[in-house]
């Protein structure tokens, strides 16, 4: 958790806020009310995107503001100002009081404390100046274009973010966080003849952007967006039908992601809206899964020391060999389950209300090297990375595209080919995987998660998995 020093004086030295004065109010707005709190929000954000070999776009934003709840069973009252003055608070109070209208609750204790430290609280944004940021985008741009001779475009981008929190409680307690963020893209076109081809990568976390400016690190990124472009300007449609799908390590989490977390969040169980409502202690998966949810990674793009209840962040075991063993929960709904919240009670700003949200959710290893699941496989598809996806939470339905991905034939890797979906059902499709592999990998910091209109920072990662009998989608004629 962050000292409190640092948001204390952005709130109540230069906001001039008076903080005896918002803590009275906050008292009477949440007096009767199950739950609740005051969050406080500070945030200064930039992005730079270079393109066609110049800066196409810069710009800078400092936000600032509040949001009120109150919660009474299943009701919420929420209130929300850029205007950080008492008088804007007392207002929003007034606002989110109608919802305990004849109601008597007894106030839920607030989140444990605790005393991790799992980033920088250093602002990103203030540590590199203005024409260095430039001269990294140029120097990306440069050396892409000096890489290969058929590269016809070349794009590349810088953002960073320095968000300050506070969250107030009645009776006083106070919880902060401060939380930077940066992420840096590369995408890269070739060109043969008539066909043209992309490929993209991407590299980020809660860290500052000293990282990036070591030519070491973002060369790497631009040889990748290069050579991903080049293995599709050689691939071939992909056949259609039912196959062995082998899921490359790292970013192909972005599947499980979509697929069973979205599932296992707590508000879609509460309401029976998820494919895995009540079946929490049966098996929900093959034999070997374990699902994990962690918000404790240091430096991760999904970590979060509390989430924006205030409750401190933690590794869940979701599924486990298998069974699951319990959901994400916020606040409200884990009192409505009668479970503990989880620390996924998360918001993408002070306009926006908290609701079970992932942070960092993956696969953990197995027991079965990767090249030996690629031997075993005599014939199907090798998806190493997706570029998108949909899944309906309701039917576990889902398909994702593939923007890399090979044949295998008798147990090798072998063609390139293009325009692959996977089309299947989140929990059918877990109970397919068939081996997992021992080289668990994360994203490389670059996922966000929408959920109702909001977004939200997160990760995924898992290591090499089979699955048996998956239907592909492709386009070959």
């Amino acid at each position: 958790m962050t000292d409190l020093s640092i948001t204390d004086e952005l709130f109540y030295g230069r906001a001039g806020l008076d903080q005896v004065q918002v803590r009275r109010i906050v008292d009477d707005a949440l007096a009767g009310a199950d739950d609740g709190e005051l969050y406080l929000e500070y945030r200064q954000s930039e992005s730079f995107a270079f393109d066609d070999g110049r800066l196409k776009t810069a710009s800078f934003d400092t936000t600032q503001g509040f949001g009120l709840r109150a919660i009474v069973g299943e009701a919420r009252g929420y209130a929300h100002a850029a205007d950080l003055s008492e008088a804007a608070i007392r207002r929003a109070a007034q606002t989110v009081k109608a919802v305990q209208a004849g109601h008597g609750g007894t106030a839920a204790d607030g989140p444990a404390r605790t005393n991790q430290t799992l980033y920088t609280d250093e602002n990103p944004i203030g540590g590199m100046e203005f024409a260095a940021k430039v001269k990294l985008l140029q120097d990306i741009d440069a050396y892409a274009r000096a890489k290969d001779q058929r590269i016809r475009q070349v794009s590349a981008s810088l953002a960073g973010s320095w968000q300050a929190i506070q969250i107030l409680r009645a009776g006083g307690e106070r919880v902060a966080d401060i939380r930077p963020l940066v992420r840096l893209n590369v995408s890269v076109v070739v060109g043969d003849g008539d066909r043209m081809e992309s490929g993209g990568t991407g590299v980020g976390g809660r860290l500052g952007y000293d990282r990036y400016i070591d030519p070491e690190n973002w060369q790497a990124q631009v040889d990748e967006a290069l050579r991903i472009a080049l293995v599709n300007l050689d691939a071939t449609p992909a056949p259609a039908g039912e196959m062995e799908v082998v899921l490359g390590p790292g970013w192909p989490g972005v599947m499980l992601h979509e697929a069973v977390g979205h599932g296992l969040e707590g508000d879609f169980n509460r309401k029976k809206t998820s494919t895995f409502t009540g079946m929490v202690g049966q098996r929900v998966a093959s034999p070997g899964v374990t699902v994990v949810d962690d918000g404790t990674m240091a430096d991760r793009r999904g970590s979060i020391t509390v989430d924006d209840e205030g409750t401190p962040s933690r590794r869940n075991v979701l599924i486990e060999d298998g069974i699951l063993l319990g959901y994400m929960q916020d606040r409200q709904n884990a009192r409505l389950m009668g479970n503990e919240p989880t620390g996924n009670g998360r918001r993408q700003g002070y306009a926006h209300h908290p609701m079970p949200r992932m942070t960092n959710t993956y696969m953990t290893a197995g027991q079965h090297d990767p090249e030996e699941i690629i031997r075993s496989t005599k014939k199907g598809l090798y998806a190493v990375n997706f570029s998108g996806g949909q899944v309906d939470i309701v039917s576990g339905k889902f398909v994702f595209s593939a923007s890399e991905a090979y044949l295998i034939e008798d147990g090798k890797v072998t063609a390139p080919v293009k325009g692959a979906t996977l089309i299947g059902n989140g929990p059918d499709a877990m109970n397919k995987i068939s081996m997992i592999g021992t080289d668990l990998k994360f994203d490389e910091g670059i996922g966000t998660c929408g959920k109702d209109g909001q977004g939200v920072p997160v990760g995924v990662g898992q290591p090499t998995v089979k699955m048996r009998g998956v239907t592909v989608g492709g386009t070959q004629v």
